[in-house]
């Protein structure tokens, strides 16, 4: 039988086990690399699954020079996750409190009247409510799923993952030097070629 691919939330989760288990910054070709190797993550889907953790705020991107660089600090990943539950949960409890009131007013409705066009409305909108509270709720039983022993984990994942930041902080400054010291580059020229900012500095 065909072996069943991973499903979008899968590879979303494999690729952050790659930041998490390496505490290391990768650049897209790097996990293009990597992912498909370790985690069976297909290359084709690798940039699209890591743009999708970025835009949630799952995953940090910066561009130095002409490249990007990823990577994931454990504890941002938890409170990101953390904040996109208590917004779903909020969405879904709104949704539920709306459903009920409709369901009162079809009731209300039926009393003594036949099919009428707002009854058909109510029903057709409470219809609508019930589909987006069943997609509400799958997706808040998603970011439900959190193992302690994983978040244990992350925490004490955070220093390791601070300091491997800092490690390409030191590349990058190390970089700098010895393009002063072999051209003769002002520094401010050398941030400014290479697209470094100017609060470009260590992790605290």
């Amino acid at each position: 039988s065909k072996k069943k691919g991973l499903s979008v939330e899968e590879k979303r989760a494999r690729m952050m086990e790659i930041f998490f288990e390496t505490k290391d910054v990768f650049q897209l070709k790097d996990m293009e690399k990597i992912a498909p190797k370790e985690k069976g993550i297909t290359a084709m889907s690798v940039k699209d699954v890591l743009q999708s953790l970025v835009d949630d705020g799952m995953v940090d991107c910066e561009r130095i020079g002409t490249s990007n660089y990823y990577w994931a600090f454990p504890s941002k990943a938890l409170h990101a996750r953390k904040r996109k539950l208590e917004a779903l949960e909020s969405q879904l409890s709104e949704g539920n409190q709306k459903q009920a009131n409709l369901q009162k007013s079809i009731e209300k409705a039926k009393i003594g009247r036949h099919e009428t066009e707002e009854r058909t409305k109510l029903t057709k909108e409470l219809s609508s409510l019930r589909e987006q509270r069943e997609q509400l709720k799958a997706e808040v039983e998603k970011y439900r799923e959190c193992d302690p022993q994983v978040v244990e984990e992350i925490r004490q994942a955070n220093k390791v993952a601070k300091d491997a930041a800092n490690r390409w902080t030191d590349n990058i400054f190390a970089v700098k030097s010895w393009a002063k010291r072999k051209f003769g580059l002002e520094e401010n020229k050398i941030d400014k070629n290479f697209g470094i900012p100017e609060d470009f500095d260590y992790i605290d």
